[in-house]
């Protein structure tokens, strides 16, 4: 351990960045702009805290990617991977094998889901989920006789991973540029973006404009034609995009009229984010494959599962011998050690930590709500513990601010000065998503900090030219 415990001294930190830069790729990141701006090393954590490699503490609200729920350093959860990790480390589920936890976990996940999703498949995480969801879609259709049921429609702003496959359901020009997606059988219809919808105030018409344009774009492209919609309950990458409450249920029965498979993807909703176990579970929705990762092991260990209904699984069972193996599988599939660290994280989920994530969102909604006022805040919005600031030039005309400006890297840059990481948007919206176990003071200090960063923001004459502000 004296190797990791080094990158506390000065000499170290500077070789760290230097073989970070010179070695390491990192995710949705410029490769020549990672390596001007170079590393910050997290060395360690605690319940909302981080502490980076020069010993600075910072609130993270984030949940570093959505997904750290249960905060950092819960002792039970690193308890349960280390006696996994003692008694069976690995066992694979290939031919006919198994183990305790990822059967344990199996059982558990389709109690707590929406009726009906009664299988489990493990991935290791949300990307490799969805396309383990395409490929199941696939052969179901197959299945049934129905061999032309290949298109899928997506929501335009929507992230369904960045795989090969799932990249090209996501609807964010960064995934598609340069990787020839999406491919001709995937497609979009608009998001329901109230804020920028021009019905916004009225709930029940952007609810109807997604109903009607899933009706259009199956129509377009032939009924006989779209096998599945894909959907998040609230739109995470996009930018925090809060449907109306009912959108969901209302796109569930269309999809039944309309004889397409329907996948909520609930890799960043899951467990408690939003209040509920699920967000499928605040409208009854009952979808037909439901895509989870993120908060189903806190983001301690990597794992995904992806739910599949009872009746496409029995069509893929009895579709062919059963001495013909259906060919999907991945090495790590249920992996037992991120099995065990699932169930602990549920237990806790189930022991109180969902019912803070409620009390405290109220607090949230409330900070929110009262920074709407400032000059550079176009709307807020939320839903448990999920939410944004979307930050505009004009408030009337909701005009957004010019990419030259570079508001998401000057946020970037003010709040980690601030003692403050949040999710900053090109666009300019400031996204949250602080852990289940974060206390009503935690969050005045994370509203706090964020409100002296616009300020400071605002300090910007450029920003300041743009709002038509003078002076300082």
């Amino acid at each position: 351990m004296a190797g990791l415990h080094s990158s506390m001294d000065p000499m170290a930190n500077r070789s760290l960045t230097e073989m970070d830069r010179a070695h390491l790729i990192h995710p949705v990141t410029s490769f020549r702009g990672h390596e001007a701006h170079g590393v910050r090393v997290l060395s360690s954590g605690r319940g909302m805290w981080l502490t980076d490699s020069d010993g600075r503490e910072v609130l993270d609200a984030f949940a570093g990617l959505w997904c750290v729920n249960a905060g950092y350093g819960q002792e039970s959860i690193v308890e349960a991977a280390t006696e996994q990790m003692r008694t069976l480390p690995y066992a694979t589920s290939y031919f006919h094998y198994g183990c305790e936890a990822a059967i344990r976990l199996a059982d558990k996940l389709t109690d707590l889901a929406p009726s009906g999703l009664d299988h489990v498949y493990f991935t290791l995480g949300g990307s490799d989920a969805v396309d383990s969801a395409i490929r199941y879609i696939t052969h179901y259709f197959n299945a049934i006789g129905q061999p032309d049921k290949k298109q899928f429609i997506a929501l335009e702003w929507g992230y369904h991973g960045s795989s090969s496959t799932g990249a090209g359901m996501t609807a964010l020009p960064a995934f598609h540029r340069g990787f020839d997606l999406p491919r001709p059988w995937q497609h979009y219809i608009a998001s329901p973006y109230p804020y920028r919808h021009e019905n916004g105030d009225d709930d029940e018409a952007v609810i109807a404009s997604t109903v009607s344009a899933l009706e259009a774009k199956v129509a377009e492209l032939g009924a006989d034609k779209v096998a599945a919609f894909f959907c998040e309950p609230i739109q995470g990458s996009g930018g925090v995009i809060v449907p109306p409450v009912g959108w969901l249920k209302a796109i569930r029965d269309a999809c039944d009229r309309l004889g397409i498979l329907m996948l909520v993807d609930e890799v960043i909703t899951g467990f408690g984010r939003t209040g509920p176990m699920f967000a499928c579970d605040a409208e009854g929705v009952k979808p037909d494959f439901m895509t989870l990762a993120k908060g189903l092991t806190s983001g301690y260990v990597p794992m995904g599962a992806m739910l599949m209904a009872d009746h496409v699984y029995q069509a893929i069972a009895d579709s062919a011998p059963a001495a013909l193996p259906v060919g999907h599988g991945f090495t790590y599939s249920g992996h037992p050690v991120s099995a065990a660290v699932a169930l602990e994280v549920i237990r806790l989920y189930e022991n109180g930590l969902l019912e803070n994530g409620r009390k405290t969102g109220i607090r949230f909604g409330e900070r929110l709500q009262a920074i709407a006022d400032h000059p550079l805040v176009g709307d807020v919005r939320w839903r448990g513990m999920l939410g944004a600031i979307e930050l505009v030039s004009d408030k009337s005309t909701k005009a957004s601010f010019g990419a030259e400006l570079a508001i998401a890297d000057r946020l970037n840059a003010i709040s980690w000065e601030n003692g403050v990481i949040v999710r900053n948007f090109p666009q300019g919206v400031i996204g949250f998503a602080p852990a289940l176990c974060c206390s009503d003071d935690e969050m005045d200090l994370i509203f706090d900090r964020v409100e002296k960063s616009l300020d400071q923001l605002m300090d910007v004459a450029e920003v300041r030219a743009a709002l038509g502000v003078g002076g300082k």
